[in-house]
């Protein structure tokens, strides 16, 4: 973390300076965000990065989340939460999922029996854990980002959207007009205008109604409850995530809870008819313990208290579009609505998909839209938002309803059983959040030259790895030096006999960078802004730090900045020798040649190049970015 650039300041430095109008509400806004659920606030937290853009965020409920649904953490969304700087909070507090357990019917008698455990994330997937963590303490580390920002931005509470309407009005062309809940406003209508309107506000989204979509797919007509408990047992594994399959009580899946005690329950109840509902069921919590106990047999469980419950529905289904334009208008206008989250897909739980989905569907917009209000991008880039995220929606539904038909299947043979755990296990990079992929679009490149650093694949997040910090000699992560700011990050590899040297190919791209027209630096950055607040490159060099003298580096890459023009000595690293973790070797990087690894501001990679590819490099900003001349 970087801090007292612009001057010393005492105290928590991630308390930003406040600007003027603070905390107060407006009329008209840049961004209004329907919903403060895991998306909502996502999308708020990265906003609230930008003290320019006005936002305000309204939600239906009284005041914040006390007790969430949602509480897996996959490892992609803890990269993710890197970036805004909340990872090690989740870590500390969170249950980390290590292994997964698998239990079926018992061969030699009756109820179950172990048939197997397997360890959750694979070795070299993430740096970061799979994590369990109550959805209400994820909202609240976002809420203190956004009260900490320079417009102490707090949601507003007790507003219920009646009506989404679009306007005429050029600047703010869509108009919300919520009800007022709190008793002493009680009758009382509020409008707001806005440039833009994300809905972010849960499967019965009005925003979506407003756009006149509906969730299409089917239910698998399944019937389950899940219930959160503290409870006392037999049953070995219950520190452990176990999927458990009974020969005819029905499947169990047991997620341990943070605190060390509390565990969450998903039970399979019985199978839906013809037009019947969760609700027709009159399902019980001592209902739910009861099937729980005979799904656990011979084990047994003593619940002391029940923290929460619930009986749902499996269905997957997704919405028809994610914005507001119809696909023959693509061409010729621009989104200003669009929904994110449970408003636009909805799966079973299972998975633990739902809540890390919906964070990186916003997490993807969010950097998006602060581009084009910025005036850095042009509006056809919030065209990528739905292109993109549609596909991966589909993909989850897909991949929800075989995991979900696969759990509760049954066989006399055990064979149906032993199938759902190789497909659990065959999976766990996708259950991780890793596998995400971007088709080429204006973002992200074809993979011609894919070939140079073959470990980070274009299309997909940016796979971090250990390195040793030139200037200072501390090792750390280098994906951690994207953080949520709406930059883009230029990673240059050098070649193998690379120093930094003057006449090296790194030296002549930042020569390049820095004193060619051509430069998407110096296209796209305002000129009284630091060189870095748009794109920001950082080098990484194959000798250990020893080796190299920082005084001969390329002044592109110790830039003074700020009012006193301090130099950053942050943007060069060298491989973690020490412990043997090249990530040259790591990676894949051509080691002869070097690359330039372009990162998009969500940490996924948009493109790969030689590094002495200016006219390429010039060509793929020019495609989406505004110039600033």
């Amino acid at each position: 973390m970087q801090f007292h650039l612009n001057g010393y300041r005492p105290g928590n430095p991630s308390i930003a300076d406040s600007v003027s109008g603070a905390g107060q509400s407006t009329k008209k806004v840049d961004v209004l965000i329907i919903g403060s659920g895991p998306a909502g606030l996502t999308l708020a937290a990265q906003l609230a990065a930008f003290p320019q853009i006005l936002m305000r965020v309204c939600e239906l409920k009284p005041g914040p989340l006390q007790r969430g649904q949602a509480d897996g953490v996959a490892c992609r969304s803890m990269e993710m939460f890197e970036a805004f700087g909340i990872a090690d909070k989740v870590a500390k507090e969170a249950y980390w999922v290590n292994e997964t357990t698998f239990w079926r019917p018992n061969p030699n008698s009756d109820g179950i029996a172990r048939a197997d455990r397997i360890q959750d994330v694979e070795d070299g997937l993430s740096e970061m854990p799979h994590t369990v963590l109550n959805q209400a303490r994820v909202h609240d580390f976002y809420l203190e980002l956004m009260q900490n920002s320079a417009r102490r931005l707090v949601p507003d509470y007790n507003r219920q959207l009646v009506e989404l309407v679009m306007t005429d009005d050029p600047m703010y062309p869509v108009t919300a007009t919520f009800d007022c809940l709190e008793e002493e406003k009680i009758g009382q209508q509020e409008t707001i205008q806005a440039r833009y309107v994300v809905g972010c506000d849960g499967a019965r989204s009005t925003v979506r109604t407003s756009l006149g979509y509906t969730l299409q797919g089917d239910s698998a007509r399944q019937l389950w409850g899940v219930m959160d408990v503290l409870a006392v047992t037999d049953f070995p594994d219950i520190r452990i995530k176990s999927a458990i399959q009974s020969a005819a009580e029905g499947s169990l899946l047991i997620i341990p809870r943070e605190g060390g005690y509390m565990v969450r329950l998903y039970i399979e109840v019985d199978e839906l008819h013809d037009n019947e509902r969760s609700r027709d069921r009159n399902v019980t919590p001592e209902a739910l313990i009861q099937q729980a106990n005979a799904i656990l047999h011979p084990y047994t469980l003593d619940v002391k208290e029940v923290v929460w419950w619930s009986a749902y529905e499996i269905g997957q289904r997704v919405s028809d579009s994610f914005d507001d334009v119809p696909a023959n208008e693509r061409e010729t206008r621009m989104p200003h609505i669009f929904i994110a989250g449970d408003a636009c897909h909805t799966h079973s739980p299972k998975a633990g998909q739902g809540m890390n989905v919906s964070m990186a569907d916003t997490f993807n917009l969010g950097w998006k839209l602060a581009s084009v209000l910025n005036g850095r991008a042009d509006p056809k880039l919030l065209h990528t938002y739905s292109l993109e995220r549609y596909a991966k929606a589909q993909e989850l539904i897909d991949f929800d309803r075989d995991m979900a038909k696969l759990f509760s299947a049954r066989s006399e043979d055990g064979a149906v059983e032993a199938e759902f755990q190789r497909y659990f296990a065959k999976h766990a990079r996708y259950t991780a959040g890793v596998e995400t992929r971007y088709d080429s679009s204006l973002i992200t490149a074809l993979d011609k030259h894919q070939n140079l650093a073959a470990g980070f694949k274009i299309g997909m997040r940016f796979h971090s790895a250990p390195v040793i910090r030139l200037a200072d000699v501390k090792p750390i992560q280098l994906g951690h030096t994207i953080k949520a700011d709406g930059r883009w990050r230029l990673f240059a590899f050098a070649g193998m006999e690379d120093m930094g040297e003057p006449e090296g190919e790194l030296s002549l791209l930042c020569d390049f960078l820095i004193n060619d027209p051509r430069s998407p630096i110096l296209r796209y950055t305002p000129a009284d802004a630091d060189i870095d607040s748009v794109i920001d490159i950082r080098a990484v060099f194959q000798q250990g730090h020893r080796e190299l003298a920082l005084e001969t580096m390329p002044s592109l890459l110790l830039p003074k900045k700020g009012r006193y023009g301090l130099i950053d000595y942050e943007k060069m690293f060298c491989p973690d020798l020490k412990s043997g973790q090249d990530i040259f070797e790591m990676r894949g990087v051509d080691r002869q040649a070097g690359a330039l690894v372009i990162v998009r501001p969500d940490q996924f990679v948009a493109n790969i190049m030689p590094l002495q590819a200016e006219d390429s490099l010039t060509a793929f900003f020019d495609g989406f970015m505004l110039y600033y001349g």
